[in-house]
C-alpha cells in the first residue's frame, strides 16, 4: 500500500513537471513500470554521487597527507639564502661557493679541501636526525661531487694515514636523504687525524647537536687552519692539503651568544673548555671574516654547558 502510494506521488510530481512521456499517462501498468524504473535510476544516481563524494574526500585526505610530509622534509633551511652564513675569504685564496641543500661549502680548488663549511642547525633538524627512522650512515658512501672539477675522489685518501673528516657531520644531516648524501661529498672533507676524528672532535660535534636542540637555532662554521707549508696527500702525494688544525665557530642568534673552538690536527685529549677561543681568534688564524652580527670576543664555555 505504502509502496503504491509512493509511486503515485512520484507519478503526480512527474506529470506536473512535464517529465512523463505522453504514452505513459492513462495506462496504469505502464505508469507503474515507468515509475519503478525512474525510482531505480534515481537511486543509482544518488549512489554514484555518493561514491564521487567519497573519492573526492579520499583525494583531499591524500593531498593533505602529502603536504604534511612535504612540510616535514622542507624543515631543512635553504642555506643559499641565509646571509648569516656568508663568510669572507681572504684575498688571493682560491674559493668556490657551493650551495647544497643543508650546507654552504666554500671550497678551495687549489688545496682541494674546503676553506669553510657553514650551515644552520635547527631543533627540528636535530629531531629529524634523531628520529628512529633516520638515515643510516652505512647506507652512504664518500663520493666525488661531479659538478666540482677539483673535488677529490674518495680513494685519494687511502694509505695517507688520515681520515676523511666531515666538516659538516653526518649526525646533523641524517634526517633527510638529500642532505645525508651531500654531506658525504668529498667537498665536505679534510684530511683529519683518525684519533681526533673518532674521539674528541666527535665529542664536540655531539655537544653542538644537543646545543642546537636546546637553543632552537645555531649557525655552525667549520673548517681547516692551514700552516705555511702544509703536508700534501692524494694522487702522487701532492694535491690535497693537510690542515694544521681545525676550527668550529658557533652562533646562537636567539641568545646573542657565540663561541669558537680550535683543535690541532692530532689527538687532543681533555675537556672541550681547553680548546675554547673567541671568534676573533679564529678570524686571526684563518683570515676568514664572519658575519658582523656575531659577537667576536665572547668565550665563556659556562654559557654553553
Amino acid at each position: 500500500m505504502k509502496q503504491s502510494l509512493k509511486i503515485w506521488i512520484l507519478f503526480a510530481a512527474m506529470v506536473l513537471g512535464g517529465a512523463i512521456p505522453p504514452q505513459v499517462i492513462g495506462d496504469s501498468g505502464i505508469t507503474t513500470q515507468w515509475c519503478a524504473q525512474a525510482k531505480s535510476k534515481k537511486k543509482a544516481k544518488k549512489k554514484k554521487n555518493k561514491n564521487k563524494a567519497n573519492k573526492a574526500k579520499a583525494n583531499k585526505s591524500s593531498f593533505y597527507s602529502a603536504a604534511s610530509q612535504s612540510t616535514l622534509t622542507s624543515k631543512t633551511p635553504q642555506q643559499g639564502s641565509n646571509t648569516l652564513l656568508a663568510v669572507g675569504i681572504p684575498k688571493g685564496v682560491s674559493n668556490e661557493v657551493i650551495n647544497y641543500k643543508a650546507i654552504r661549502v666554500n671550497f678551495n680548488p687549489s688545496l682541494r679541501i674546503p676553506n669553510c663549511v657553514a650551515y644552520e642547525l635547527t631543533a627540528t633538524m636535530v629531531d629529524m636526525a634523531d628520529a628512529p627512522d633516520h638515515e643510516k650512515r652505512k647506507s652512504y658512501n664518500y663520493a666525488k661531487d661531479p659538478n666540482v672539477k677539483s673535488c677529490p675522489e674518495q680513494w685519494e685518501y687511502r694509505g695517507s694515514g688520515y681520515s676523511r673528516g666531515h666538516m659538516a657531520p653526518a649526525m646533523d644531516m641524517r634526517g633527510d636523504k638529500t642532505t645525508m648524501a651531500q654531506c658525504f661529498y668529498m667537498t665536505n672533507m679534510c684530511p683529519q687525524d683518525t684519533k681526533l676524528n673518532n674521539d674528541h672532535w666527535r665529542v664536540l660535534e655531539e655537544k653542538v647537536h644537543r646545543w642546537a636542540k636546546r637553543d632552537k637555532r645555531l649557525m655552525v662554521y667549520t673548517g681547516p687552519i692551514m700552516g705555511k707549508n702544509p703536508m700534501m696527500i692524494g694522487k702522487n702525494q701532492a694535491n690535497i692539503a693537510v690542515p694544521e688544525a681545525f676550527f668550529k665557530v658557533l652562533y646562537a642568534p636567539g641568545q646573542g651568544r657565540s663561541i669558537a673552538f680550535i683543535y690541532e690536527n692530532r689527538p687532543c685529549p681533555g675537556n672541550i673548555s681547553k680548546y675554547a677561543v673567541t671568534v676573533a681568534e679564529v678570524e686571526r688564524r684563518t683570515g676568514l671574516t664572519f658575519s658582523s652580527a656575531i659577537p667576536k670576543k665572547q668565550c665563556n664555555i659556562a654559557d654553553w654547558q
